[in-house]
């Protein structure tokens, strides 16, 4: 008979509603075998206790369902962000407040590469920085023949100088949407949207499959993760070739990688048909940390960008009314291939108008190939009102809502792009739980830091980063928050019979916090301790 470990806590917060707390949880072969007092697994057989967690408070690992691979490589890169952040090595990077700021950046960064590199950088937020929209005239004084790139923080605009201009072959004939022009007529260097940025990113070697395949950078989303106290999370636009599912496999499957990775293979330009085949012949090779089978639709673009796609009255500045990155006629020929095959769907929709369609599409697709637990999976859904909540519901289908965008943009977004009224119920949690909607709350690392706990408390206080509670009929419970972070999420991504609360029967992946997230303040749920996590019932501490 194999070893019984039991590990003792301060409190163990379980989310399984016949148990809710403990202080003694079991573990047999990575799984929980009991849950309860010090005697929990005594009728088990021989017991060995470790008590080197009786100072911690456990919850069921938490689960991440809307973040990209690259959180963890993006750092090889210039970050231009207005935030600090902190890299998986836990230093920290200061933000830059003006646009000095950042061309001073970049010429320091600049020092440290070869002639013939490129500069890439990311995390730039120009809504913050002043009425000056970053051009190539900027990016210029840090050099007129080295190509550069800057991608927003949002991953749908990027800037570019003069150099990267005319690698891409963008002139003033240009007509392609996403290609912003001034008004003497040339391309200003402000890229918008997939089809737009694509061409400079191939040619200057920004590569995000390879900034998520290789070895270090999965192993690097690891280090992200753990000190998330993350121990399942997704990579929800994977372009990942048959070359690099090697990478995947040896890498997680690995004793010391302490995550499960769900990946969603990106659509946008394959064939409806063949994509959802070959997303079935990946589900086949899947593995206890790495799970695959599922695919990310991209319909709109972001909303501090203007690229999402708003129903009337649009933008308050009068802006165009976005990008379909997957025009709706795509869209729906993708939900039907999807459904008819028997594939998981994460869509990507901002935008009111882009959920909207999204919802009719994944309605229709239902009428013609019924499927009860397809549990596709509404992500970011930042402008969804009662009525679509309700909708999604009725279809079975799961809302995974983006609630760090109230602390980063919520001031930005009353402010600038959609108004104070329908500012006041973005990313409308409570909304959702009332209409019944399966739900979840992300960061979308590397857009937001990857951080459970934070994307809770955002859901929780809804404050924005002057400090105003931006909509207080739409704050949830701490209760509520967490359970969006655990079973909530677990669901979205159909693992909530392996993982999302400690009960028997599930793996043994906890997240080891140095103070209990049901006794503090509210306000204080971002400040509680990630401490590491236990995964199959090894410790993984920071």
């Amino acid at each position: 008979m194999t070893d019984i470990t039991v590990f003792a806590a301060k409190k163990i917060i379980t989310m399984d509603p016949t148990r809710t707390e403990a202080t003694h949880v079991a573990v047999r072969d990575g799984r929980i075998l009991a849950v309860g007092g010090r005697d929990c697994a005594d009728q088990w057989g021989k017991v060995t206790h470790d008590d080197s967690l009786s100072h911690a408070v456990l919850m069921p690992g938490f689960v991440e369902g809307h973040a990209h691979m690259m959180a963890g490589a993006m750092w090889d890169h210039a970050y231009c962000g207005f935030h600090d952040r902190i890299d998986p090595q836990g230093r920290l990077h200061k933000g830059m407040q003006d646009i000095d700021a950042v061309i001073a950046r970049l010429i320091e960064f600049e020092k440290g590469l070869a002639e013939d590199e490129p500069i890439f950088g990311w995390g730039l937020d120009p809504i913050f920085l002043s009425s000056e929209r970053l051009s190539h005239k900027h990016l210029d004084q840090i050099s007129t023949t080295r190509p550069i790139a800057i991608m927003f923080s949002n991953f749908h605009l990027m800037c570019v100088n003069s150099a990267a201009l005319e690698l891409a072959g963008y002139t003033r004939e240009t007509n392609a949407e996403g290609v912003v022009k001034g008004p003497d007529g040339n391309p200003t260097g402000e890229l918008q949207e997939m089809a737009a940025m694509f061409p400079v990113m191939r040619r200057l070697g920004v590569d995000f499959r390879g900034l998520s395949q290789k070895p270090s950078s999965i192993r690097a989303y690891g280090d992200v993760c753990k000190h998330a106290g993350v121990t399942t999370v997704t990579d929800l636009y994977s372009s990942m070739e048959d070359a690099d599912l090697g990478a995947l496999l040896e890498v997680t499957g690995a004793d010391d990688f302490h995550v499960r990775i769900v990946p969603a293979l990106g659509t946008v330009g394959f064939d409806p048909t063949q994509m959802a085949e070959r997303a079935l012949n990946l589900k086949a090779k899947s593995t206890d940390k790495l799970r695959l089978g599922a695919v990310k639709v991209m319909t709109d673009g972001s909303i501090q960008g203007w690229t999402a796609r708003v129903k009337w009255p649009g933008y308050v500045g009068g802006q165009p009314n976005g990008i379909w990155n997957t025009p709706p006629e795509t869209i729906f020929d993708i939900c039907e291939a999807m459904q008819r095959a028997g594939v998981q769907m994460h869509l990507h929709v901002n935008g009111d108008e882009a959920s909207a369609v999204t919802l009719d599409a994944l309605e229709a697709a239902a009428r013609k190939h019924p499927w009860g637990e397809a549990r596709h999976v509404l992500q970011h859904c930042q402008m969804m009102g009662s009525d679509q909540f309700r909708k999604a519901a009725s279809l079975g289908v799961c809302v995974n809502i983006f609630s760090n965008h109230i602390w980063f943009f919520g001031d930005q977004h009353a402010a600038l792009t959609i108004g104070e009224d329908r500012a006041q119920r973005m990313d409308a949690v409570r909304s959702a739980l009332d209409e019944g909607a399966r739900v979840a709350i992300h960061s979308d690392a590397p857009v937001t830091p990857m951080g459970p706990l934070f994307t809770a408390w955002c859901a929780v206080n809804r404050q924005t980063m002057t400090g105003r509670v931006l909509g207080a009929a739409q704050c949830i419970t701490v209760q509520e928050a967490l359970y969006a972070i655990t079973l909530g999420a677990a669901y979205t991504l159909k693992l909530d019979d392996e993982i999302g609360s400690i009960e028997t029967g599930k793996k043994a992946d906890f997240a080891v916090l140095g103070e209990d997230p049901t006794e503090v303040a509210p306000d204080a749920l971002k400040d509680v301790p990630v401490l590491g996590t236990v995964f199959g019932g090894r410790l993984n501490l920071i």
